[in-house]
């Protein structure tokens, strides 16, 4: 039986391979049997690719899901994508245009135009998903679903009649996100507010009586031909007299009313300001309260409408803004203008300049369902919340988003998504059903009566609110047999960013408990942001967003210059770009493989808001596996027709010590995934793997491998692959590939039946009683002292490793001598020792390099090795260390503060430290003194 492991860790070489015999071999889907435990995949969008939140997001569901799957749970990854409304309309828009046969959304019609969405969702929709494969992603993809899929739709359709019958759903007149590009609402997820240089413009408002004017100060004066008030605070004494009163509005003639309410800065500009309920989201609430009129002033598309004056109609908005300054400059009424930082808030998909927008949309009602969704949260009558939000911070910002809920408008004005299912007959009646044929059966409308449904469609986040259950065929009972409905809802965790907590958790919270009565999901693991290794957002403009597929496969310059400079972007832009980017990477980047990239996200995820990427880990983890790949291949060689059955019976200190190790990282490894610390729980892997096993077993083991002690030497192997299978099970989670392709060697050789390391059991504490192995490890880790500071010496003396050194010892007490005599075989291995010797009196050794462990003294003969004076001088400089260390603790011990205030486990540890470096000073001492 040899190994046919290739001489170097290369996963180009199987990565792509073993995803194949994965999933052809239906390892990813549920099995039937066993406790169940599910995950939703939240829906990337159909138009995107794999970018490192996705990355960042889709490892940990990933790790999740195998961890369980190995430990004989019933798992379910539900896969699936959204069909992203407005980006698969401009995708498909900006597809026609390229075409150049003269095709638009509006000349194919809307029939037209959504065949072609399907037709490019069928050439390249899926792309995404191609992706997360290359990743690892170990989802059923045979249960994968589309948000416009036949099943998903139906549930749509069924949640929108029902919320209706319940009066959730009604049609009516409010402000929303108006994005005039689009012609669309959008919703606030989409839309970006920036900072930018604009002006303030104070305007005279003069009293209708004649007696003043009033000064308001406006950043948009174009609006101010849609104001219907102006506004004081109540208990500003300036301008108590005047409530009630009115003011002509300036180049309208209109007399509109002086009102007071608290909303009101008393401190900004003059304490006075416009109110213009149709085009300002905290106006349009003044004008609730206050029962104002709503003029709006503008088309869809942002051009000024016949409510204004005739000479400003037809006007874009900020050309009717340089109309409306240059008349009130005119007219005297223009008191100032200065420079002015704002907020603008613009479209994330066409970045033009949002208007808040006065129209006919359909909203849900929140109120009930908000405080419904905070108590699953937060628990009620002293009882908990069925949903724990991880890390537990985040329920604050879950908590202020329901307390502050609002009507939700999920309409849109485009027409690739679900339809909304209601009709209009020629008077304006609005009629809710699941299709025409029910409308008019349950409303007795005969064939005479024409019907239209309405053109708009439902926003995307309405058919996310509802995939917990819409995946898993609501309502359909039997399709919610066949998948599972009752073994799936809820699922255990949700893996998503801090950024839709409110537009997707709250809601799939709030929909799940109304239509289902359950919770859609126990926890919710809320990440962070993935940054820049400087801390910078990742961004286009920034020239510094990383393609997780460019650091699996690898990257030229030349193409990744390609990827970042698009020819869409102003040329000036470009080349920053550019520049930056052949600082960052003049060689490009390298391949990391899958693997390497899983490790770095999972070593990065600890409980905060910011991920800060840096490829210098992704280069170190890379050495992780090739670490592991070399290992496994020394096991391997020395193994070679062994095949060994059930658990090691250990002969050596090295294999007790081994075990008892791999018994406390597997109980590690358990509490960290239970509490989400995927940082902790791959640092914890990474020590055991690398330190533990790879280093210091390996070497360990090399004593009884090459001894004399055939049972030794057998047990040695036996445990050496069982350690081995287990520590690629333990990583397996993590590094899929690698420990796949590792395990595929190694299993044979334990009489291992199955095809995949996924269905093995994940290893747990207990799996071998370690209860007597505590001496053990104590002993090696004498042994690993002994063996450190023996190679410290030796490699600061340059000896070559050939070279056989003499040992002596000096004091140390009655287990240090049995501890010598007991691994005196190990010792003169691993550090190629000539003879061991025990000295009365450390005074009458020669000169020698010297070391400590504990009370026992390491003494090297020098002579021979070394040149005396370059070893006196190494000891002179050793003697300032240990000196400098020594002043250091006993300057903290003599500080009351210190003392008094640091914890006594603290205090204790500095006076060990003392002591230790006391120890080390008085043997350095000695052996310089020997040299004279």
């Amino acid at each position: 039986m040899t190994t046919s492991l290739s001489p170097s860790y290369d996963p180009t070489q199987f990565e792509a391979r073993l995803y194949q015999q994965w999933e052809a071999s239906g390892a990813f889907k549920p099995r039937g049997e066993g406790e169940p435990y599910s995950i939703l995949l939240p829906p990337p969008n159909v138009t995107g690719t794999l970018h490192m939140g996705h990355a960042f997001q889709h490892t940990l569901q990933d790790a999740l899901v195998r961890y369980h799957r190995m430990r004989g749970f019933d798992t379910l990854w539900q896969m699936g994508t959204d069909h992203a409304g407005i980006a698969t309309e401009m995708v498909v828009s900006r597809n026609l245009a390229l075409e150049g046969k003269g095709e638009t959304r509006d000349s194919l019609g809307r029939e037209g135009f959504i065949n072609k969405v399907w037709e490019w969702k069928q050439q390249s929709g899926d792309t995404i998903e191609r992706q997360m494969r290359r990743l690892g992603t170990s989802g059923d993809w045979s249960r994968s679903v589309f948000t416009m899929d036949p099943m998903a739709a139906e549930a749509v359709v069924e949640a929108f009649v029902r919320m209706h019958e319940d009066g959730l759903i009604y049609r009516g007149q409010r402000l929303v996100n108006w994005d005039p590009v689009l012609k669309t609402a959008i919703s606030d997820l989409e839309v970006v507010n920036e900072e930018e240089d604009g002006s303030l413009w104070s305007i005279a408002y003069p009293l209708t009586d004649g007696s003043g004017t009033l000064v308001v100060a406006t950043t948009r004066p174009e609006t101010m031909l849609g104001d219907t008030a102006v506004m004081v605070h109540p208990e500003d004494e300036r301008y108590a007299h005047l409530i009630g009163k009115t003011v002509t509005l300036p180049l309208t003639g209109r007399e509109i009313p002086v009102i007071a309410d608290a909303y009101v800065d008393r401190e900004f500009g003059t304490g006075v300001v416009k109110v213009t309920p149709a085009h300002d989201f905290n106006d349009y609430q003044v004008g609730q309260r206050h029962g104002l009129p709503l003029i709006n002033i503008f088309t869809p598309e942002a051009a000024t409408n016949d409510a204004v004056p005739e000479r400003f109609r037809g006007l874009d908005r900020f050309a009717a803004r340089d109309a409306v300054v240059a008349e009130l400059e005119d007219a005297g009424l223009l008191v100032e203008t200065k420079p002015h930082k704002l907020q603008v808030p613009r479209g994330d998909r066409t970045g033009q300049v949002i208007e808040p927008y006065l129209t006919d949309q359909w909203f849900v009602k929140m109120d009930g369902l908000g405080a419904r969704g905070l108590e699953l949260v937060d628990g009620a009558d002293g009882k908990p919340g069925e949903i724990r939000l991880v890390p537990g911070n985040w329920v604050n910002t879950y908590r202020h988003w329901m307390e502050n809920i609002q009507d939700w408008c999920i309409s849109r004005q485009l027409w690739w998504g679900h339809r909304i299912p209601a009709w209009y007959d020629d008077a304006g009646r609005i009629y809710v059903g699941r299709d025409e044929a029910e409308v008019r059966a349950k409303h007795s409308l005969g064939s005479d009566v024409a019907l239209t449904q309405d053109s708009d469609v439902l926003e995307t986040w309405f058919s996310s609110a509802l995939w917990p259950f819409s995946t898993q065929g609501w309502p359909n009972e039997k399709l919610m047999a066949e998948r599972g409905f009752d073994r799936f809802v809820p699922s255990s965790v949700l893996v998503t960013g801090f950024d839709i907590i409110f537009f997707w958790v709250a809601r799939m919270i709030m929909a799940t408990d109304h239509f289902t009565g359950r919770v859609p999901f126990k926890d919710v693991y809320i990440t962070g942001l993935v940054r820049d290794a400087h801390g910078q957002k990742m961004s286009k403009s920034k020239g510094n967003i990383l393609d997780p597929l460019d650091l699996i496969d690898g990257i030229s310059l030349d193409d990744l210059l390609a990827k970042r400079t698009t020819g869409l972007m102003q040329p000036k832009m470009a080349e920053k770009i550019a520049k930056a980017t052949r600082k960052e990477f003049p060689d490009g980047i390298p391949a990391f493989g899958a693997d390497a990239l899983r490790f770095t996200i999972a070593a990065l995820a600890g409980h905060g808001r910011d991920i800060r990427f840096d490829l210098g880990r992704a280069e170190g983890y890379k050495n992780f596996c090739n670490k592991l790949w070399n290992a496994t291949r020394f096991v391997l060689m020395n193994t070679e027709g062994a095949v060994f059955q059930g658990v090691p019976q250990p002969r050596t200190d090295a294999e007790r010590w081994i075990l008892a190790r791999l018994d406390a990282t597997a109980a590690e490894a358990a509490k960290h995934f239970a509490d989400y610390r995927f940082d902790l729980l791959s640092q914890a892997l990474y020590e055991f793997a690398w330190n533990d096993f790879c280093d210091w077993f390996v070497e360990l083991a090399k004593p009884a491998l090459n001894g004399d002690d055939a049972e030794a030497a057998a047990s040695t192997r036996h445990t050496l692959l069982h350690v081995l299978e287990r520590l690629l099970a333990l990583l397996h989670p993590l590094v899929p590939f690698v420990t796949e392709e590792l395990w595929q060697q190694v299993a044979p050789r334990l009489g291992i039946d199955g095809d995949t390391i996924m269905l093995r059991a994940y290893p747990e504490a207990g799996d071998i009683d370690v209860s007597g192995f505590g001496s053990a490890s104590d002993d090696v880790e004498w042994l690993k002292a002994m063996v450190t500071a023996l190679r410290r010496i030796r490699s600061e003396l340059n000896v070559p490793p050939a070279r056989q050194v003499t040992l002596l010892l000096a004091g140390g007490d009655a287990s240090d001598h049995a501890r010598t005599d007991r691994f005196a075989g190990s010792l003169r291995f691993l550090n190629r020792l000539e003879r061991i010797e025990w000295l009365d009196d450390a005074g009458t050794a020669p000169a020698s390099a010297a070391a400590v462990v504990g009370d026992l003294r390491l003494l090297v003969p020098l002579e021979g090795l070394v040149d005396l004076d370059a070893e006196r001088t190494r000891l002179d400089k050793e003697l300032k260390k240990v000196e400098s260390e020594i002043g250091k603790c006993r300057g903290k011990l003599a500080s009351d503060t210190f003392v008094s205030n640091a914890p006594p486990a603290v205090v204790e540890q500095e006076r060990k430290r003392l002591a230790d470096w006391t120890t080390q000073l008085e043997a350095l001492a000695a052996q310089r003194a020997k040299l004279g």
